[in-house]
């Protein structure tokens, strides 16, 4: 494991609506681009039951998340280096008793990224898709929440009821949008506007009905447009091998595109002082 670093280092969800739409290769490829700026980056399987994050990465985990929480292992033990300069923490696949976290597990599940944010400048949680209990109790330990999308409207309706979930109940001030698998440039900028525009108009934060709502967008759950990540078939090729995109085709589109999700994610998220770090004592979803 890293040293202690000077203070916690951030927590952040890469979470989506619907299955399908490249969450897991957003958050390894994007875990890499910031390990390339100077960060000490950490990539938690958050997938409990489902995890896949080894199967992206070629990687074998001999201990994993699982381990840790049952008891059967420490956390040093389940923390493995990647490819691409940062570290990952495995979850464990087809564990049924994950869809629904006891309270126990949930205590537990805390007790780890509490351990982690001191060693790592960011700790991203790469979560199920949807809005299942499991996933949104993941998303609940995340200061900053990172949308990932395609153009599809399947994948738009879902985003838009993830949204809307994360505003009502956890009252998220913000979210940041990653479109996947855009067409043309500025296609995933206006998707973004157009479900800020949606949310602004039918989002309401639970007990807060019947209340005049301002007219700007901040008490409704902002939008930041992160960047677009275009369809690329260079991702295909690298997914199919089990490689990392930024390592084995640094140079195409996808990978430029996700150098630069990173740097505006530094910009924004990741500044000093900028929301919670650690997750709180005992989140509630």
């Amino acid at each position: 494991m890293p040293p202690q670093g000077q203070g916690p280092g951030k927590v952040l969800a890469v979470t989506s609506g619907k299955g399908g739409v490249g969450k897991t290769f957003v958050s390894a490829n994007l875990a890499a681009a910031l390990a390339r700026r100077g960060l000490r980056v950490l990539v938690l399987d958050a997938d409990l039951g489902l995890a896949n994050l080894d199967v992206v990465l070629n990687l074998y985990a001999r201990t994993t998340l699982h381990d840790v929480l049952t008891g059967k292992a420490k956390l040093e033990q389940a923390i493995v280096p990647a490819p691409g300069g940062f570290s990952v923490l495995m979850g464990g696949s087809g564990m049924a008793e994950y869809a629904r976290l006891t309270p126990d597990m949930r205590e537990k599940f805390t007790q780890v990224l509490r351990s982690l944010t001191p060693r790592y400048d960011v700790v991203l949680l790469d979560t199920g898709a949807g809005i299942s209990d499991a996933v949104l109790f993941a998303i609940s330990l995340a200061s900053e929440v990172l949308l990932v999308a395609t153009p599809e409207p399947t994948s738009l309706t879902d985003a838009y009821a993830t949204i809307k979930v994360l505003v009502s109940q956890q009252r998220r001030p913000r979210i940041h949008m990653i479109v996947n698998q855009a067409s043309r440039p500025g296609d995933g900028r206006a998707i973004t506007l157009q479900l800020q525009q949606v949310v602004e108009r039918f989002v309401v934060p639970e007990g807060t009905e019947g209340v005049e709502r301002p007219a700007h967008a901040g008490e409704t759950g902002r939008l930041i447009h992160l960047g677009d990540i275009p369809s690329d078939p260079a991702v295909r090729q690298a997914v199919m091998r089990r490689q990392l995109l930024m390592q084995a085709m640094p140079g195409a589109p996808a990978a430029l595109a996700m150098v630069q999700v990173a740097s505006k994610l530094q910009d924004t998220a990741l500044r000093p002082g900028d929301g919670p770090s650690a997750p709180a004592a005992r989140p509630q979803v």
